[in-house]
């Protein structure tokens, strides 16, 4: 089964832009778990401009699912995520004002930097995966650095995806097989959405999750949140 994290970023942005708490992050997470979402995602940034420490700390106590944390492994995340213990720590490699992810690790190139703090999340009972771009290389790189899983980055399969989405999977299936090969697990995430989502999972063999935000809050304000969180669960049913 491929797991539904919804990753709530934007709703803490539009809470963010009016300075008090509507809409509320955690109600809204929770009602998220409701409906059927198996797990929650946030991406706390330095200048908390969406998701805050705050918000870290109440999902952390209170959520039933599975709940991610995705960051640049700064000895600050790091810090938040041994103190909140979530089942899942995504690392990316994004500058601190970056706007979103827009490229994945280099795995080859900073094994030496990320095998360390992989090992200190495992230690802390975290489940640990690495952004990466849908390359094999990079993805048996992971799993030899000890990384629990990937998550594929999907913007590329996303922008191709109308012109010709055979030839925009296929770099995704190749690397698909090459984690089945490596024993890793497999993520995927970014630019996913109801347009893309369901062929993308039925060419993609043991994905483990998808972790959606941006395009599942834009449909939520069209269909609203309970029945855009049923398509995007019938759209990973297998």
């Amino acid at each position: 089964m491929t797991r539904l994290s919804v990753n709530v970023n934007k709703v803490a942005t539009l809470r963010n832009a009016r300075g008090e708490n509507n809409p509320d992050v955690l109600a809204f997470a929770r009602h998220c778990e409701e409906i059927g979402a198996q797990g929650i995602t946030v991406h706390p940034r330095p200048d908390e401009r969406h998701i805050r420490k705050s918000d870290v700390r109440e999902l952390s106590k209170a959520l039933t699912t599975e709940f991610n944390m995705e960051g640049y492994p700064s000895e600050d995340f790091l810090t938040l995520v041994e103190e909140n213990h979530p089942a899942q720590a995504t690392l990316v490699p994004d500058r601190p004002d970056q706007l979103t992810s827009s490229s994945g690790w280099d795995v080859i190139a900073n094994a030496d930097f990320l095998r360390p703090i992989v090992s200190r999340l495992k230690d802390a009972g975290v489940r640990v995966s690495l952004f990466v771009a849908a390359d094999p290389e990079q993805v048996k790189a992971a799993a030899a650095i000890g990384a629990d899983r990937v998550e594929l980055y999907t913007k590329p399969y996303a922008d191709g995806y109308a012109a010709d989405r055979e030839a925009a999977i296929a770099p995704f299936i190749a690397a698909s097989k090459a984690a089945m090969e490596a024993g890793i697990g497999m993520n995927a995430g970014h630019d996913l959405s109801l347009e893309n989502l369901e062929y993308f999972h039925k060419n993609i063999p043991h994905l483990d999750e998808v972790s959606i935000g941006h395009a599942l809050i834009c449909d939520a304000l069209y269909l609203g949140i309970d029945e855009t969180i049923r398509r995007y669960l019938a759209a990973l049913a297998d």
